[in-house]
């Protein structure tokens, strides 16, 4: 793999409405931003920032996905047991349901349009669950995962080398017989969450407290 990957391109980036911004998903007109520190959701509009709903979360938010008319999180709960919680956006979340991730662990979630993919940071894989959320499919990524999304039948992955390995990644995974993985991108931060939104990326820095849109990588 070449060493030197072009840079983000970024072409927004504002304030989050909290500390430690981790979840982050596209509803095709709004945000939805998880924070780690206030075990918040918020809706945001994209093009100011303004914050119309906030609820409180059944755990620490740590990935999520709009499927249908809801949103899919993974939230951090008692002892750190990661469960999957489903939220209707202007009704809150349904409290009693709550399936429990792979292996108790996940962090963030892709929808291709009919199944969810979880992943799992530290095996460095990504799962597909079928409607039960069993998995079926296992991918290999081969680095610690921060993010990830689906964009025209491929998978974006936001990695993390470590700072002395390269920092943070982006690559893109054509599913095939064999997974082809592509490294596209370099980020100055560590890019935690992506979502997809028509031709770009919204992600978090997480250290900064904000929310960056980027473009897809060619």
């Amino acid at each position: 793999m070449e060493t030197t990957l072009p840079p983000l391109d970024e072409v927004v980036r504002f304030s989050a409405p909290c500390p430690a911004p981790q979840s982050l998903a596209f509803d095709g007109e709004h945000l939805w931003l998880g924070s780690w520190e206030t075990r918040r959701l918020y809706g945001l509009d994209p093009r100011t920032g303004t914050v119309f709903e906030e609820s409180v979360a059944p755990g620490r938010p740590v990935g999520g996905i709009t499927a249908g008319d809801a949103l899919r999180l993974i939230c951090s709960e008692e002892g750190d047991s990661r469960f999957i919680r489903r939220y209707l956006p202007g009704h809150g979340f349904k409290q009693h349901e709550a399936i429990p991730c792979p292996d108790d662990t996940g962090s963030f979630l892709g929808f291709d349009g009919e199944r969810l993919w979880l992943s799992q940071r530290y095996n460095k894989r990504v799962l597909e669950l079928d409607g039960a959320y069993r998995p079926v499919r296992e991918v290999r990524i081969g680095e610690e995962i921060i993010g990830i999304a689906w964009v025209d039948g491929a998978l974006y992955v936001s990695t993390w080398w470590g700072r002395d390995r390269g920092g943070c990644r982006i690559a893109r995974v054509r599913l095939n017989a064999e997974p082809e993985l592509e490294w596209v991108a370099q980020s100055s931060f560590a890019a935690i969450s992506l979502a997809r939104d028509n031709g770009r990326l919204w992600t978090n820095d997480f250290k900064k407290a904000e929310i960056v849109a980027f473009t897809l990588p060619r």
